[in-house]
């Protein structure tokens, strides 16, 4: 059902923890099956330095957490924000069907992220990164 590197994710998660002054924090939740994930971000000079996760949900959701935390270290803001659901469920090597979602969530977490780095720096967004809501699969939680 799920590949040796989901289980290797799941069962020993990269980047767990958070990261105290984060340049960026992005939270998203899936509300039909619990799913949270919520992503720290350092930054310096437009590239991940740092990444840190902590996910409540399913096994899927802390694999892809964890995966895409590797994903997205090292890489500059610009191509973090092209790391798609599929990249995360391809590196991987593949989801379920009915854990693919898991994938979505930890592509909108980046997303979140970067969108809240872009506000705390005062930039403008030319497009909204974060989910629409437009397949009902995820959207953004808000911070109270």
């Amino acid at each position: 059902m799920y590949s040796e590197k989901v289980m290797d994710h799941f069962t020993n998660p990269r980047n767990v923890g958070e990261i105290e002054n984060a340049d960026a924090v992005g939270q998203v939740g899936n509300p039909k099956c619990g799913d949270i994930m919520k992503i720290y971000l350092k930054i310096q000079n437009g590239v991940i330095e740092d990444v840190k996760f902590k996910t409540f949900g399913c096994g899927a959701a802390v694999a892809t957490s964890s995966m895409a935390t590797e994903l997205v270290k090292g890489k500059t803001i610009e191509e973090a924000l092209k790391i798609t659901n599929q990249a995360v469920a391809d590196a991987l090597d593949g989801l379920p069907p009915a854990k693919m979602h898991c994938s979505n969530l930890a592509e909108e977490a980046i997303k979140a992220a970067i969108e809240d780095y872009y506000k705390r720096q005062g930039i403008e967004l030319k497009d909204d990164p974060v989910c629409s809501g437009c397949c009902d699969k995820c959207h953004t939680i808000e911070e109270e």
